[in-house]
């Protein structure tokens, strides 16, 4: 096992884990010890590498192929995962921003409606069979779910990414809501809401610069690591955050 982990059969999911802020939770999951399914819809070949990064650290890993806005997929993907063990955590990362920027009025419906298929209605399937599975009502060990929300809900994202922005409102609210209802079956519901990160996200939009442009916008000027916001969630699944559930924490520099 990697230095500082502890062999103890808990299983992570992380949804779309073949890159960015995934890939980096994936790892830090395999460090801490997690068994780690890494999920990812059509990058296999990134969540191979993310896959042999972390036996390569002498963890346990497995990638699994699952459109998270489908919910026999969903179900499918959790009972690959119990092939490494008890299910402990789930960290619902899979989001999509459409590939494109721009006004609202100018986003195709069908891109609009595949939005809102992956980032809400996939992190609601995620969510109810998480709590389904950890539940300890239901007999399971009970557990953390940490949704990845983004610091785009407090203004709106105006000019680029409305669409995203509103799906990222519905993951707060949802995160609160489903921590309520199950904080008595042994589940703590929380979210990270990043901000300006560096990762791909942004490139495959046509926008490979915005997260330099936005760096003078940013209090400490510069956008965030996927391993910064990887320890944020790492923290909210830890036993030292026990007490905190239907929490959204900003990992954003403050901005």
């Amino acid at each position: 096992m990697a230095e500082g982990a502890v062999s103890d059969g808990r299983t992570a999911i992380i949804t779309g884990a073949s890159r960015g802020i995934g890939a980096a939770v994936a790892v830090a999951a395999a460090r801490a010890g997690y068994g780690v399914v890494v999920n990812y819809s059509e990058d296999s070949a990134g969540a191979k590498t993310v896959v042999e990064e972390i036996i390569g650290l002498g963890g346990r890993a497995l990638a699994v192929q699952a459109d998270v806005s489908r919910p026999a997929d969903v179900v499918r993907l959790f009972d690959e995962a119990e092939g490494l063990g008890p299910l402990s955590a789930v960290v619902n990362n899979a989001a999509i921003t459409g590939n494109l920027i721009g006004a609202l009025v100018d986003v195709p419906a069908e891109t609009v409606q595949r939005v809102v298929d992956v980032n809400v209605s996939g992190m609601i399937f995620l969510c109810q069979e998480a709590a389904r599975r950890l539940s300890t009502d239901n007999g399971g060990g009970g557990g953390s779910i940490v949704n990845i929300s983004s610091t785009a809900t407090k203004a709106g994202s105006p000019g680029t990414w409305v669409h995203y922005a509103a799906t990222k409102g519905a993951v707060d609210v949802l995160t609160v809501g489903l921590a309520a209802e199950v904080a008595k079956q042994g589940i703590r519901v929380n979210a990270v809401a990043p901000g300006s990160t560096n990762t791909g996200l942004h490139a495959a939009a046509g926008m490979p610069d915005r997260v330099e442009r936005l760096n003078p916008t940013i209090p400490m000027g510069r956008g965030a690591e996927p391993d910064e916001v990887a320890a944020a969630v790492m923290w909210l699944m830890s036993a030292e955050a026990g007490y905190i559930t239907g929490a959204v924490l900003p990992v954003s520099g403050g901005r």
